[in-house]
C-alpha cells in the first residue's frame, strides 16, 4: 500500500497554505502544479488581505470587530450568502493574517479601507511590493527551503497537469496526471486548489455556459485559470453552485498601445481606497468610487451607453505619494501617465476651469457642504484641485474573479449530490464556491486562500491521521505501534510522524516510497528536493544560484532595442540581457507583463517586483550576455 500523504493540486496561495499546514501538522505532502512556476493568480493581488481585530488594527486604534466584518461580508454576498462559510472566513481572518506574520515573517501592518468595508481592515506591508506577490512568494520560498531541508516529507512536481480524480465509491483515492505526454496515477488524500475560471475561453468554457455575456471581456487572470478543478469535480458528481456569479472588476488598466488585448492588468482597489476617483470623458464623477465592484462596473457601463467613455482613474499628488509603488509600477508599464491638471483637462477636451468646477463640487461633498449624489461616505487625501499633478489611467471593466465554484462545507470537504462529504477530498481557494456569495469584497481573495487553505490542510491532516490510527491507509502491517512521533524543540507545535515499512522497522515510508509513486516521479521530473544523487526522481528543477554564470558576450542598449517584437523580444535587467522570446508562456505574470518592456531596460520595474535570485534560480537559460558599458548589478 502507498505511504500516507496529502496530495495538494495547485501552487497558488491556497494550495501553498494547505501544503504548509499539512507539513506543520506533521503530515507528508506532494504538491502538483501544471505550470512552471507557483503563484497562480495570487501573485497578482494588488490591494492586500483582510483581517478583523488583528494586532495591526489594535495598534492603529481601528475600532473594527469580527462581527462587523461578518456583517459586511453578508451584505456583500447578498442573496447567495452562506453564513457557515462566511463565519469561518471572517472569524478566522485575524489568525490567518497573524499566521502569515508569525510563521513567514511578513510585514502586514499597513491597513487601509476598501469598498464595502465599514472599517480599514485590508493589510499590506510597508515594503511597497504588491501584497499578493509578497505573501505568495514568502510561502513559495519557505516551501523550497523545506524541500531542500526535509525532502522525505515534502516534494513538488511542476508541469504536472492533473487530469482526473481516482475514486472508489464515495472515497477519492488519488489523482491521475499528465507529465510530458505520459499519464501517471498516484495515491493519497487530495486537496484541490486549482483556482477559478475567469480565463476559461476554450471550447468547453464555463464562462460561455454560465455567463456568455462576459465571454468577450478581457481578463486580469493568468491563462491557466480555466476551471480545471471544477470540471474534474463535476465529473465525479460534486455540486456546482453560484456558477453565474462572475465578478467583473471595474478598474482594468487599458494599454494605449494595445487597447483591445484580451489580457489586462488590474488597477488595485487600493488606488480608490486612498482617494483615486473615476471620471467620465466630461471630467465628472458618476458613482460612489468605493461602492461594491458590481455596482461600480454597472455605473461604468451606463456611462458607455451615454457615450461618455473613456473612463479615467485620477489620483492627486497626495494619493499618488501614498501609493508611490503602484503609480511607478503602472507608469513603468506605460499604463498610467503623470500629468498636470491643465494637461488632464486638455486630454479630456474640456477647460481647466470646468475641471476645477467639478473638483470643487467633489470637495464640497467632502466638507459636508452638499450631499454627495451617490452617497459616498469615506474620503481620503483630499482636497482635489486642478493646480496639482495627477497620475491618470484609462479604465474598463474586466473579468476578475469567480465566486461560483464547487460546494464545500465549513471543513473544506467537497459535498456530493446527497449533500454528504466525499471521503478524503477537500477544496479551497477560488475553486470553492459559496464563500463570497454573489459578490466578493476587495481584500478577501487572499484571505479566502489563506483561511480555507489552512482549513483544508487541517482537515486533510486530521483525516490522514484518523485513517492511520484505524489502519485504513497502511493496513495491519503498519500498526500504530510502528509509528514514531518526533517533537522538534526548535519548532514549538511541530510534531513529525514517521511510519516503518520494512520487517526490521528500519525503512521510513514517505511520499514516493511506493512503486507507483517511484515510477511517476522517475518519469515526471522535475521534482524539487534536496537529494543530490542521480535518480531522476531526485533531480532538482533549478540550478544552484552559485553555479549561475553570465555569458561574456556584450550588447548595446541600441542592439537590445531592435528586438522589440512579440516573436523577437529582448529585455535588459541590471546589466544583463535576457532573450525572453521563447519564454513568454513560462513567465508567471504572463506574456503581457513582458510585452510592456520589449526592447528596453526594465531594471527599475524588475526591482519593484522581484528578488535578484529569481533569474539564476528559475530562468538562467534566457540570459544571453551583458549590457555594454554597464556594470552588472544582479546579485547572485
Amino acid at each position: 500500500m502507498p505511504a500516507p500523504r496529502v496530495i495538494v493540486v495547485g501552487g497558488g496561495l491556497s494550495g501553498l497554505s494547505a501544503a504548509h499546514t499539512v507539513y506543520l501538522n506533521g503530515g507528508n505532502v506532494l504538491l502538483l502544479d501544471k505550470n512552471t512556476f507557483f503563484g497562480g493568480n495570487s501573485t497578482k493581488a494588488t490591494s492586500g488581505i483582510n483581517g478583523a481585530l488583528t494586532r495591526a488594527q489594535v495598534d492603529l486604534k481601528i475600532q473594527d470587530s469580527v462581527k462587523q466584518f461578518y456583517e459586511d461580508t453578508l451584505k456583500s454576498a447578498r442573496d447567495k450568502a452562506r453564513p457557515d462559510l462566511i463565519r469561518v472566513l471572517t472569524y478566522q481572518s485575524a489568525s490567518a493574517v497573524e499566521w502569515l506574520q508569525d510563521v513567514f515573517n511578513l510585514d502586514l501592518t499597513l491597513v487601509s479601507r476598501l469598498g464595502g468595508h465599514s472599517f480599514p481592515r485590508t493589510h499590506r506591508g510597508h515594503d511597497a511590493k504588491f501584497p499578493g506577490m509578497a505573501i505568495t512568494y514568502a510561502l513559495m520560498q519557505r516551501l523550497e527551503q523545506l524541500v531542500e531541508s526535509d525532502p522525505e516529507r515534502i516534494q513538488v512536481i511542476k508541469k504536472a497537469k492533473v487530469l482526473s480524480l481516482n475514486k472508489d465509491g464515495n472515497k477519492v483515492t488519488g489523482v491521475t496526471y499528465d507529465f510530458g505526454g505520459e499519464k501517471h496515477s498516484i495515491d493519497g488524500v487530495v486537496v484541490l486548489a486549482t483556482g477559478g475560471y475567469a480565463a476559461d475561453f476554450g471550447e468547453d468554457s464555463l464562462l460561455k455556459k454560465w455567463r456568455p455575456d462576459t465571454f468577450d471581456l478581457s481578463s486580469t487572470n493568468g491563462a491557466h485559470a480555466t476551471g480545471d478543478g471544477h470540471k474534474m469535480l463535476m465529473a465525479i458528481g460534486a455540486n456546482d453552485i453560484d456558477m453565474d456569479k462572475v465578478q467583473v472588476h471595474p478598474t482594468g488598466l487599458v494599454d494605449p498601445k494595445d487597447p483591445g488585448s484580451k489580457w489586462k492588468f488590474l488597477a488595485a482597489e487600493a488606488l480608490r481606497g486612498e482617494g483615486g476617483i473615476l471620471l467620465n470623458n466630461e471630467g465628472k464623477r458618476f458613482c460612489d468610487d468605493l461602492g461594491h465592484r458590481d455596482y461600480v462596473s454597472g455605473k461604468m457601463w451606463e456611462e458607455k451607453e451615454k457615450g461618455k467613455w473613456p473612463i479615467r482613474l485620477v489620483l492627486n499628488s497626495k494619493a499618488s505619494n501614498v501609493l508611490d509603488f503602484h503609480t511607478r509600477h503602472y507608469s513603468g508599464r506605460g499604463l498610467m501617465k503623470k500629468m498636470t491638471g491643465e494637461e488632464l483637462a486638455k486630454d479630456m477636451g474640456i477647460s481647466a476651469e470646468e475641471l476645477q468646477k467639478n473638483f470643487q463640487t467633489y470637495n464640497d461633498t467632502y466638507e459636508g457642504k452638499i450631499k454627495d449624489p451617490w452617497g459616498k461616505k469615506y474620503y481620503h487625501n483630499m482636497p482635489v484641485n486642478v493646480d496639482d499633478t495627477f497620475h491618470v489611467a484609462i479604465m474598463e471593466p474586466v473579468l476578475h474573479f469567480t465566486m461560483g465554484g464547487i460546494e464545500i462545507n465549513d471543513k473544506a470537504q467537497v459535498l456530493n449530490s446527497e449533500q454528504k462529504p466525499f471521503e478524503s477530498l477537500f477544496a479551497c481557494g477560488e475553486l470553492a464556491g459559496g464563500v463570497h456569495g454573489a459578490n466578493r469584497l476587495g481584500g478577501s481573495s487572499l484571505l479566502g486562500c489563506v483561511v480555507y487553505g489552512r482549513v483544508a490542510g487541517a482537515s486533510a491532516s486530521q483525516y490522514l491521521f484518523q485513517e492511520l490510527t484505524r489502519g485504513g491507509i497502511t493496513g495491519a502491517a503498519q500498526r500504530l505501534g510502528q509509528i514514531s512521533l518526533h517533537i522538534d524543540p526548535n519548532q514549538p507545535g511541530k510534531v513529525s510522524v514517521e511510519w516503518n515499512t520494512g520487517a526490521d522497522g528500519s525503512a521510513n515510508a514517505t511520499a514516493g516510497d511506493d512503486v507507483t509513486s517511484r515510477q511517476a516521479q522517475r518519469s515526471a521530473a522535475p521534482v524539487m528536493d534536496g537529494n543530490k544523487n542521480q535518480d531522476p526522481a531526485k533531480k532538482k528543477d533549478h540550478p544552484e544560484p552559485a553555479d549561475f554564470k553570465i555569458p561574456e558576450k556584450e550588447f548595446t542598449l541600441e542592439e537590445v532595442a531592435k528586438h522589440n517584437k512579440k516573436d523577437d523580444l529582448w529585455i535588459a535587467v541590471k546589466g544583463i540581457v535576457l532573450d525572453v522570446t521563447n519564454w513568454l508562456d513560462e513567465h508567471p505574470g504572463g506574456p503581457q507583463a513582458l510585452f510592456s518592456h520589449m526592447g528596453r531596460d526594465a531594471s527599475e520595474e524588475f526591482e519593484m517586483l522581484h528578488d535578484d535570485e529569481v533569474i539564476p534560480k528559475y530562468a538562467p537559460d534566457i540570459v544571453i550576455g551583458k549590457v555594454k558599458g554597464q556594470e552588472v548589478t544582479l546579485q547572485y
